[in-house]
């Protein structure tokens, strides 16, 4: 039937009714569908039908040019003439004045616009004078188009594909007059299905971190992250290493996130790795996260070549800087676990540093008494200095003194940790060397720690034992009088090991919020709810939000997102602290009774947590989830009763 009926639409291409042309276009269409032998005939035809007025036939015309150019390439150099006529077109209904026919919320017939932007994606693609003689169109209708409305939103995303898909250098430039945050959506969807199409426009996207509006910076940071990949990590990680030392404070975070995670996936050398996240460290040490410091630490320990270069860096940077506290927490481990290389003066992976005895102690003494400095950071710097004392010769006293000044410190931590130093150096002075000896090379475990069945004096399977002839009883003697009675110590300590479960907590429409435990200690709980979407479609504009009893204080990190990618390409996580201040707690010391026996810095590194476990206060919370999904808004709440207790289950052992 389309073979004996194809000559009849043809005659009536020419009608001069512009009805009956419509309608012939629409014919043709689907007879090329149906025959795609018979395209040759509509051919010639379909040219001068770009001359018509009516909008009916002009729409018709384009699809009829569109399935042209899809079912038989060859057409592609003969359509691409018509391309200046398309532009004329498009610029006609960009620029009209209102017509009530074809007004759709303020934009002039959208129907058309998508169908000529559709074509002309087509005829632009790998060919650069049609791409270039389309450029400023499309500079015009990023001009010209409301975006606040669906219909200017179709036409927007029709101008985004096209910049994408034509062969224009300066492509994304173009379309600088786009609403940005409408753009870097549509971009950062693009990117999940054809990364290399958004790679071509890296540059721009990287021009935009510095656009004077923050929701810009933020969405380009978003993109720039999804860029990097092991071709481009060092281009790409010195641009935002540079973005970090201007970006706006509610934006540090993510980027050093962000860069922490890029580093850890495509770092092309362990140096380069360490190189990288010192330069985060000192330039934003105060926006990182927790573990930051004990990740650093394990690839210090693990990179042995390059022990000598990190330690003379890190003290550079510590004499240099004291404020961010997370630089000089990793300085002073690295200092009392390496100063021996650092006191030699020789380096062949940067230039030596001729330092003394006195000028390490004095740097790690300045830590210790200064005011910017947190508790934690004072321990580490404690530790280190006690370390020193093993691998230095003529300032042991001096350290003695040093250790014996904070045995009365109000902090109780570093109290504990002076009082056993102390020790160490009175009663326990012929095993100083063995219990301060250099953590051992030990690479990360990727299994999932179980709790501790034997009791505080076990030792994870991977860990070296530290050789001593000392029996647990002389170590239970460190602290004299001060420590608890063993029936305190069966009844109220515990050993903590620190593992991530993960709980799902709401699973409809395709959504799946998961909760992790990722840390945890007396009156602090630090989760991360994790989102991931299933469905076909991206969810969008999803948000958190969370309440918790007034006895509970609260709070919510920055998202990394508001879009899920759909098939589950991606996720979106928020971090949450939960804050207990008046629970229960015995007068005690946190620190590790039996930290000698373990090493202390081996003890760290395996996160283990010995400390007494009174009695817990019950914690819950409460989530809103609110997302949209194919237009469709959803909004849920669900309740949590049922946590710390989940994130670690203590194995309670006699001692």
């Amino acid at each position: 039937m389309c073979r004996d009926l194809a000559p009849e639409i043809e005659r009536l291409l020419r009608a001069s009714n512009s009805y009956i042309k419509k309608k012939a276009t629409l014919c043709a269409v689907h007879i090329i569908r149906k025959v795609p032998e018979l395209a040759e005939l509509f051919t010639p035809s379909a040219r001068t039908l770009l001359s018509e007025k009516n909008h009916g036939v002009l729409h018709g015309a384009v699809v009829l040019i569109t399935e042209l150019c899809k079912r038989n390439p060859d057409t592609l150099d003969q359509f691409r003439k018509a391309v200046p006529e398309l532009v004329q077109i498009m610029k006609g209904l960009v620029t009209s004045s209102y017509s009530p026919e074809h007004n759709v919320a303020g934009i002039s017939d959208p129907f058309l616009q998508v169908r000529i932007l559709r074509l002309l994606r087509i005829l632009g693609h790998n060919n650069d004078t049609a791409s270039d003689a389309m450029n400023d169109l499309l500079a015009q209708v990023a001009t010209n188009t409301d975006s606040s409305k669906t219909a200017g939103s179709a036409v927007l995303y029709e101008t985004v594909l096209t910049i994408m898909d034509i062969n224009s250098e300066s492509g994304l430039r173009v379309a600088g007059n786009i609403n940005c945050k409408f753009i870097f959506t549509t971009l950062t969807t693009i990117v999940q299905t054809d990364h290399n199409a958004v790679q071509r426009h890296r540059g721009t996207i990287v021009d935009c971190l510095k656009d004077q509006d923050t929701s810009v910076k933020r969405r380009a940071l978003e993109l720039s992250l999804a860029l990097v990949s092991a071709v481009n990590i060092r281009s790409m990680m010195k641009e935002l290493l540079i973005f970090l030392s201007f970006c706006p404070p509610e934006l540090r975070s993510q980027t050093a996130s962000g860069i922490f995670n890029a580093a850890e996936r495509y770092s092309p050398s362990k140096r380069w790795h360490i190189d990288t996240i010192l330069h985060v460290l000192t330039t934003a040490g105060g926006d990182v996260r927790d573990e930051t410091v004990p990740n650093l630490i394990q690839l210090i320990t693990t990179a042995s070549e390059l022990h000598c270069y990190t330690v003379h860096k890190l003290y550079r940077a510590l004499v240099k800087d004291i404020a961010q506290q997370s630089l000089v927490q990793v300085a002073c481990w690295c200092i009392g676990e390496y100063g021996d290389l650092l006191l030699k003066g020789e380096c062949e992976e940067i230039e030596p540093l001729q330092v003394t005895e006195d000028d390490v102690l004095d740097a790690l003494e300045t830590v210790l008494q200064s005011h910017m400095s947190s508790p934690a950071t004072r321990g580490f710097a404690l530790t280190a200095t006690m370390k020193l004392s093993t691998r230095i010769i003529d300032n042991v006293d001096r350290i003695r003194s040093i250790v014996s000044i904070y045995g009365s410190c109000i902090d109780l931590e570093l109290q504990q940790r002076a009082v056993e130093y102390n020790a160490l150096f009175k009663k326990y002075d012929h095993m100083r060397a063995a219990v301060l000896e250099r953590m051992p090379i030990k690479e990360p475990d990727t299994s999932k720690p179980k709790p501790a069945e034997a009791g505080l004096l076990s030792e994870p399977a991977s860990q070296p034992s530290t050789p001593t002839t000392t029996s647990s009883a002389d170590l239970l003697d460190l602290l004299g009088g001060l420590e608890p009675t063993p029936a305190e110590m069966q009844k109220h300590c515990c050993v903590y090991v620190h593992v991530v479960p993960t709980v799902s907590v709401y699973e409809k429409n395709g959504l799946s919020l998961k909760i992790q435990y990722d840390k945890q200690t007396e009156t602090e709980v630090t989760v991360s709810l994790i989102a991931s979407n299933s469905t076909q479609n991206d969810i969008t504009n999803f948000t958190l939000q969370a309440a918790v009893p007034k006895s509970v204080q609260l709070q919510m990190k920055a998202p990394s997102g508001n879009v899920i990618p759909a098939h589950g390409l991606g996720q979106v996580t928020q971090t949450v602290l939960l804050n207990n201040p008046n629970k229960a707690s015995l007068p005690c010391f946190r620190f590790v009774q039996l930290s000698f026996l373990l090493n202390l810095s081996a003890l760290f590194m395996h996160k283990l947590d010995y400390f007494f476990y009174p009695p817990q206060v019950s914690l819950k919370m409460r989530i809103r989830v609110s997302y949209s999904n194919q237009g469709a808004m959803h909004q849920d709440t669900v309740q949590i009763d049922s946590f710390p207790s989940t994130a670690c289950q203590p194995s309670i052992s006699p001692l």
